[in-house]
């Protein structure tokens, strides 16, 4: 079983970046799909982004394409979220998320009810 903690949330302007990460402990790993879900205030929990454990293929929704960025680095037992260009729509909790299955296959679209490990969230507020 896998427990994972986000960090990195904060405060940041219009435009700007922030990096959240994704670390786990009790499993390694490589043999989970990772994704990073947000939740809104008044909104339901959505899928962002997510990447396979087989070869790294990832998915983007269509409004983050292009300035979100998520990566795994297996051998510090870490996933992130680059994003940049941030924007106020942006602006919620984000939740890392991890799905046991490391074989071929597209991970996307993350939909909540096929992962199985849930972080507690961290906040990101978008605003000037």
């Amino acid at each position: 079983q896998v427990q994972l903690v986000e960090s990195g949330g904060a405060l940041v302007q219009p435009g700007g970046s922030l990096r959240l990460s994704c670390t786990a402990s009790g499993s390694t790993l490589d043999r989970y799909i990772i994704a990073w879900f947000r939740q809104a205030p008044g909104n339901q929990r959505e899928g962002v982004t997510c990447i396979s454990s087989y070869d790294n293929r990832s998915y983007y929704r269509e409004s983050v394409k292009g300035r979100f960025t998520i990566s795994r680095d297996n051998s510090k037992n870490t996933a992130y979220l680059e994003m940049n260009n941030l924007k106020p729509e942006d602006t919620a909790v984000y939740y890392c998320a991890a799905q046991s299955y490391n074989g071929p296959g597209f991970c996307g679209p993350p939909l909540n009810y096929q992962y199985d490990y849930w972080g507690r969230g961290t906040q990101v507020n978008v605003s000037s």
